[in-house]
């Protein structure tokens, strides 16, 4: 200590300000809720065999009860979301998981197909609430500077889903009962209904005067590129995704499904890594490098070499490029609101963004998966990585012409930019 350190009194000094730190318990929560409602979607693609069965109608009209989901979700995420405006932001999360929890245990108890249905269309109202809310939650956490850290963090749930849950889900399905595996997404909602009362800090909702229609959040600079590129970089996702598995069989490695998966599941546990540290200052580059990635693994799967290699390869890139543009979309449309509420011509702007997204993923998801089974039956396995290109060009042209709101060339500065 020098003679200065010493000359001063203690309770003088100046104070650094403490490092600043994720509250990871609060952001694990909002994560398994991700998690819960990701699983919770694709769960039954892997158990159709056996629900089929269990509930007397064909494996196609099953599946079907993974469309409905996604079709509540893309009716009902924007007039809920601006209905709910008002709520606590902790109340409308447990009101939604709670509802959730309920779908799924009716799912895991009913012999009746239309019973079914109408559970998982429920199950997807739930999940277009939570998925509407869930970023902006994230975000309210934290300091400006840690937003895309945040939201991040929040959405691992997807890839962990995709990556693990998935699988584990299907092997419980397989080797107890299909319906324990939905009972064991209860049993886990009930606990994530504890974790949430008790770890995450509520917020205030928004008076109703105080919020920006949902359409009129369409004029917002920004807010348009951003719900282009997530429509189409949605699509050409799914369309080649959702049908996987006849690709690979064509290429002659049926029985590899298990291993790609994995590959692009770990591959998308790093990007969101990758993402999560660089998101706030390479948001543009970041965005452009992920669809060039996705580019890159379907021109590999459109090379007539059936090598398994290059198919390992195209799932890594995949992977790399898809893992974190949840985080990127869901970051760059809660900027453009957030802009719009900093300069005060927008109220609320940045949740009714995110019912945007939230409405136009799952209308590109129930899309994709129309258009890759019309081109499987049309035109073979092979359509489909071009396919994929088709629409990845025009996303990269948009993100890439949106130089000023969008996707900036300069991320927006917070205030704390500054601070260590």
């Amino acid at each position: 200590m020098s003679s200065t350190d010493r000359a001063i009194p203690v309770h003088k000094r100046p104070v650094e300000p403490a490092k600043e730190r994720l509250p990871l318990p609060a952001l694990l929560a909002l994560s398994t809720a991700v998690f819960l409602t990701c699983l919770t979607e694709v769960l039954p693609a892997g158990l159709l065999p056996a629900m089929s069965a269990d509930l007397g109608v064909s494996e196609s009209a099953t599946g079907q009860t993974v469309t409905v989901f996604a079709l509540a979700i893309a009716l009902t995420a924007l007039p809920l979301t601006s209905a709910t405006a008002p709520w606590p932001r902790r109340r409308l999360l447990l009101t939604a998981m709670a509802g959730f929890g309920l779908a799924n245990t009716v799912t895991a108890l009913s012999s009746s197909y239309p019973l079914t249905l109408a559970a998982r269309a429920v199950a997807g109202v739930a999940a277009g609430l939570a998925w509407a809310l869930l970023a902006g939650y994230a975000r309210s956490l934290v300091p400006a500077r840690l937003h895309g850290r945040a939201v991040a963090v929040a959405l691992a749930g997807i890839p962990v889903a995709l990556a693990l849950g998935v699988p584990a889900g299907t092997y419980l399905g397989l080797t107890a009962d299909w319906r324990t595996a939905f009972l064991a997404m209860t049993a886990l909602t009930v606990v994530l209904l504890c974790w949430i009362t008790l770890a995450v800090p509520d917020r205030p909702g928004r008076p109703a005067g105080a919020r920006t229609p949902v359409a009129r959040v369409l004029a917002i600079p920004g807010v348009l590129p951003v719900l282009a590129v997530t429509l189409l970089f949605v699509l050409a996702h799914t369309l080649c995704y959702t049908y996987l598995a006849p690709y690979l069989h064509h290429v002659g490695m049926g029985g590899s499904t298990d291993r790609v998966l994995l590959v692009f599941g770990l591959a998308s546990l790093l990007s969101i890594w990758l993402v999560g540290a660089l998101i706030h200052r390479r948001l543009r580059a970041l965005t452009l490098a992920a669809t060039l990635l996705v580019a890159g693994a379907a021109a590999l799967l459109a090379v007539p070499a059936h090598s398994a290699a290059l198919v390992y390869a195209a799932a890594a890139l995949w992977g790399l490029g898809w893992g974190g543009t949840p985080t990127l979309l869901q970051t760059a449309a809660g900027d453009a609101g957030d802009g719009a509420e900093e300069d005060g011509t927008g109220g609320g702007a940045a949740e009714a963004t995110q019912a945007w997204l939230v409405t136009l993923w799952n209308v590109a998801t129930a899309g994709g998966g129309l258009a890759g089974g019309l081109l499987l039956d049309g035109l073979g396995t092979g359509a489909l990585p071009w396919s994929v290109l088709a629409f990845l060009v025009p996303a990269l042209a948009v993100a890439a012409g949106a130089r000023r709101h969008g996707f900036p060339v300069r991320a927006r500065t917070a205030p704390d930019a500054g601070r260590p």
